[in-house]
């Protein structure tokens, strides 16, 4: 009887002090059921033990390489497009994403590998559960339907979920190599590799089930974003025309200014407010995120795009 091989996993885990949360993230990776897994680490110079760590465990574990350190890279993002521009994906059959202080479930890469070969799709994401030092737990739920151009101003989820055919991580691969010098331009790494699927034509899934315990505290660069604070700061930032600007920002480098959505910001008028108001529901993928979408683009068009 011939059995089949597990599905040999390629896991991209970028790490800044990080040694208070490593050691249940990395156990929670290897102990993966029924995939064969590797991991990749990539270190923005830390000075909490997080390099020692990394280089004891690949010194003792084969399963786990340690790129060498030394580039400052500042945030999550540049980190993670190292790893996709540097690491081989020759031998694996998917590529995977890890931060560094979560806790995966046994089933995590299972259930989304056997979800893309199922779906006929290419990219992968889930729904988390968000948890707190006091013991707090609460779902974030990212598993919308999928709208025609949600992926222009927001990720399926957080980063940490994602898994890709080897099909599409070659893809994105190609396009952060031929163009690194500009990829500093580029602010979040997972919305990139969402949007660029998306508007490329790979079918992404987003899960229902939670994969994995998104740990919640202070040092987290992006958040469950729960509360009234957070709320305010993204009104802020949009109302600025900061947020925007980091669409155009994306939608520019992936070719992408000739969608509708992006021409009407990109005009920046009153008259093309009005008309990105009029198309806000296909634009997000909540309920809420379409209100708060639709609000914006009004406020916008009575006050006006302010242009530097």
């Amino acid at each position: 009887m011939i059995m089949n091989e597990d599905p040999k996993v390629l896991v991209l885990l970028a790490a800044y002090n990080g040694i208070e949360w490593l050691n249940e993230q990395v156990e929670s990776i290897l102990n993966q059921k029924n995939v064969a897994v590797h991991i990749v680490v990539s270190i923005d110079p830390s000075n909490d033990g997080t390099e020692e760590y990394f280089q004891k465990i690949a010194l003792n574990e084969p399963l786990v390489t340690l790129l060498p350190t030394g580039q400052k890279f500042g945030s999550a993002a540049p980190n993670f497009f190292r790893l996709m521009h540097d690491v081989d994906f020759s031998g694996y059959e998917f590529i995977s994403f890890a931060d560094q202080d979560d806790i995966w479930t046994a089933n995590k890469l299972s259930r989304a590998c056997k979800c893309i070969k199922l779906k006929g799709c290419d990219g992968y994401s889930s729904n988390v559960t968000a948890f707190w030092p006091d013991g707090r737990e609460a779902l974030i739920s990212k598993a919308q339907r999928q709208t025609e151009y949600d992926y222009l101003f927001e990720s399926p989820g957080p980063g940490c979920t994602f898994v890709f055919s080897i099909k599409l991580a070659l893809e994105i691969k190609n396009k952060i190599n031929r163009n690194y010098s500009e990829i500093h331009k580029i602010w979040l790494h997972d919305w990139f590799c969402y949007s660029f699927s998306r508007f490329n034509g790979f079918k992404w899934f987003i899960d229902q089930e939670p994969s994995m315990l998104y740990r919640q505290h202070e040092n987290n660069q992006i958040g469950a974003n729960f509360g009234l604070k957070p709320l305010f700061s993204r009104i802020g930032v949009i109302v600025s025309g900061g947020g925007f600007q980091k669409v155009l920002d994306q939608a520019s480098f992936l070719g992408q200014n000739e969608i509708p959505p992006i021409e009407r910001l990109r005009q920046g008028d009153r008259v093309s407010f009005l008309k990105l108001a009029s198309i806000s529901f296909a634009c997000r993928r909540k309920k809420q995120d379409k209100l708060f979408l639709l609000v914006v683009a009004i406020i916008f068009f009575i006050k006006g795009n302010v242009k530097k």
